[in-house]
């Protein structure tokens, strides 16, 4: 459902987007309100599900996950139940990190994120090749990123 936002909620959410670590009284001092207004027009995004959640974003590599692919999943038929079934599979592996329901060649992109080449070949072979309701799976190894964000444009009115 499509919120009605104003121009301080649209300065909002680019702000927190930008810095979710900002105070409440910096981000008042931003948009121009006292910090209380600021405070409650916050809670107003969080409560009707605009500011879904705040998160720290860490480099992967840093971390030891070198290796990130893109994976496109075809299942055997494309039903209630093997989507059902696929969602719930793909829901318990941590490895993938994300997992889009798509139109074209396949059903489902997944982002996969892996310490290495083995373990990542380990992955495909152990847990999501065996998910009983995939048909095909087509992987693609990301060599380098050039964009990678969570900011998404807040439309004007």
């Amino acid at each position: 459902m499509k919120i009605k936002l104003d121009a301080i909620d649209r300065k909002i959410l680019e702000l927190l987007q930008t810095n979710s670590n900002i105070t409440n009284a910096q981000l008042a001092q931003e948009i121009g309100l006292s910090p209380a207004p600021t405070l409650e027009r916050v809670k107003k995004l969080e409560t009707a599900g605009v500011i879904r959640s705040y998160h720290a974003m860490v480099d992967t590599a840093s971390v030891g996950l070198g290796v990130s692919t893109f994976v496109m999943a075809s299942l055997k038929g494309h039903n209630k139940e093997n989507i059902t079934k696929f969602i719930a599979a793909i829901a318990a592996i941590k490895e993938i990190v994300e997992c889009h329901h798509v139109t074209g060649q396949a059903d489902f992109i997944l982002k996969i994120v892996c310490a290495d080449i083995p373990s990542y070949q380990n992955l495909m072979l152990e847990k999501v090749s065996n998910i009983e309701v995939v048909d095909n799976l087509q992987s693609m190894v990301i060599l380098s990123t050039f964009k990678d964000t969570k900011i998404v444009p807040i439309p004007e009115p």
